[in-house]
């Protein structure tokens, strides 16, 4: 029975792979906070979710007690200064990381933010890659993983911390959570179990209970208020789709879509050209789709040329590339910076998919494509510069997403209008969507009348482009006078 007051609680960050895909982050070495004693709770013990705040989010995990003092030991001595495992949870309320600015004091450390136990499992008894954590609430399964994948072993956790600090009998070591964590509500019972199936005996830690309760105390005046927003709540329910988030409104209203559609990207090109825009076009591309019209908004992906420490740290897990697609909405362009090289794929048809189901206008990058073919097939437009079999880490890093970049030639911000059909792709300034969409009408419907005269015969001399008389003649039959 775990009925003890640690002397301290540390907690890591990020070790299972699937939090670390979710987050997009990959630790190079492991990062740690501390927790206050006073956090501890035992099971059945309800948790207030303090009043005025909304972003309550559990965290079930395996718990290390030290049984013995580490000071400087090494990562294959590390898991013999354990002496138990439990279950925990790292309860955090999101509404106050701003004002922790990254110490997770008041997020973390509030009275009954650490429930532990109920049972305590023997280390001598367990393969400590064997353990199993699981959290339910409200009856429902919500975290379910192993430690056989951890970024960092208990052993390695243990010898790390203990090369500054000495790790004292009773200690407690909170080891990262699977993916799974969300937001509680009061009325909810969350319920976390760590055990070993595999050893004899199945030992377990037995369930840790946790009513949430309503909290009637609001924050003083006297210190940081709690403060949400939108990357909080998208962080603290797992993503920004369960936290019940919509993109903004496009300015791609019906009305605005249908006569951007009835002109060609040639017309649109003069246009701009008379507003002084002569760099705006995405060139040496072609499509998978040149029957098919493109049109939305830009977001945008850049890869950095290969270097293998740094495709080491930043090409797995939930890398930029998966998030940049995995976060595309209706109306959204992808536009990829890929340096123009061509030795290798930037996007396949998984990823090409998971853009169409999402939704996205198309697809725009200046490298490569694999399974060509495949994409081709799909209904999602794509533009790009060849096919190539390769996979991107040959030449290419995902590095980041939604900023400023360059595609065949072209500089691309996030939220530019993106309209491509058979003679290319363009790059509209939001600012300038309008003007430009009102003079290639005109000029599309100039040239229905130019086109009509020089078919019954007439000379293109003051006719093409209107001068003179021509013009007047216009005037009188244009259909929008």
């Amino acid at each position: 029975m775990f009925d003890f007051t640690p002397g301290k609680i540390i907690a890591l960050h990020l070790n299972y792979p699937s939090r670390i895909a979710q987050r997009g982050r990959i630790p190079a070495q492991p990062s740690y906070f501390l927790k206050p004693s006073t956090s501890v709770a035992a099971t059945g013990v309800p948790l207030e979710r303090p009043a005025g705040t909304e972003l309550l989010a559990f965290e079930g995990e395996v718990a290390l007690v030290i049984g013995a003092t580490a000071r400087r030991v090494f990562p294959d001595d590390g898991w013999s200064h354990v002496s138990h495992v439990t279950a925990a949870n790292d309860m955090g309320l999101y509404d106050l990381r701003e004002a922790d600015k990254g110490s997770n004091l008041r997020s973390k450390g509030g009275d009954g933010f650490t429930p532990l136990g109920p049972e305590l499992i023997p280390a001598a008894d367990i393969d400590p890659a064997a353990l199993r954590v699981r959290t339910w609430v409200n009856g429902e399964l919500v975290q379910d993983d192993t430690t056989a994948d951890l970024v960092f072993p208990f052993g390695r956790i243990v010898a790390d911390l203990s090369q500054l600090i000495t790790l004292e009998p009773g200690d407690v070591i909170l080891t990262g959570t699977p993916a799974g964590s969300s937001v509680v509500k009061p009325g909810d019972t969350v319920e976390v179990e760590v055990d070993a199936p595999n050893a004899p005996g199945a030992p377990t830690s037995g369930r840790l209970v946790t009513p949430i309760i309503e909290g009637t105390t609001p924050f003083g005046d006297f210190g940081a208020a709690p403060s949400v927003n939108d990357l909080q709540r998208s962080e603290a329910w797992g993503s920004a789709a369960t936290a019940g988030l919509t993109p903004a409104a496009s300015i791609l209203t019906a009305d605005l879509k249908a006569r951007i559609n009835s002109v060609g990207t040639a017309t649109l090109s003069a246009q701009l050209r008379k507003n002084g825009y002569n760099n705006v076009s995405i060139d040496g591309l072609q499509s998978t789709r040149p029957d098919a019209r493109l049109l939305g908004l830009a977001r945008t992906l850049r890869f950095i040329p290969n270097r293998e420490d740094l495709f080491e740290s930043h090409g797995s897990g939930f890398n930029a590339q998966k998030r940049a697609f995995d976060t595309l909405n209706p109306d959204d362009v992808l536009v990829i910076e890929a340096r123009g090289e061509t030795g290798t794929g930037t996007v396949g048809d998984i990823l090409a998919l998971r853009a169409q189901v999402r939704g996205a206008a198309g697809i725009v990058t200046d490298g490569g494509v694999r399974d060509v073919v495949a994409v081709a097939a799909l209904d999602i437009p794509t533009y790009y510069a060849n096919a190539h079999p390769a996979v991107l880490g040959r030449r290419h890093v995902p590095w980041d997403t939604d900023l400023t970049i360059a595609c065949g030639g072209a500089s691309v911000q996030v939220g530019d209008v993106i309209v491509g059909d058979a003679d290319g792709v363009l790059v509209i300034p939001p600012s300038l969507i309008e003007k430009v969409v009102v003079g290639a009408i005109e000029q599309e419907q100039q040239e229905a009348f130019i086109a009509d005269r020089v078919a019954a015969g007439e000379s293109v001399d003051g006719l093409y482009p209107l001068a003179g008389e021509w013009k007047e003649r216009y005037a009188a039959w244009s259909p929008s006078k």
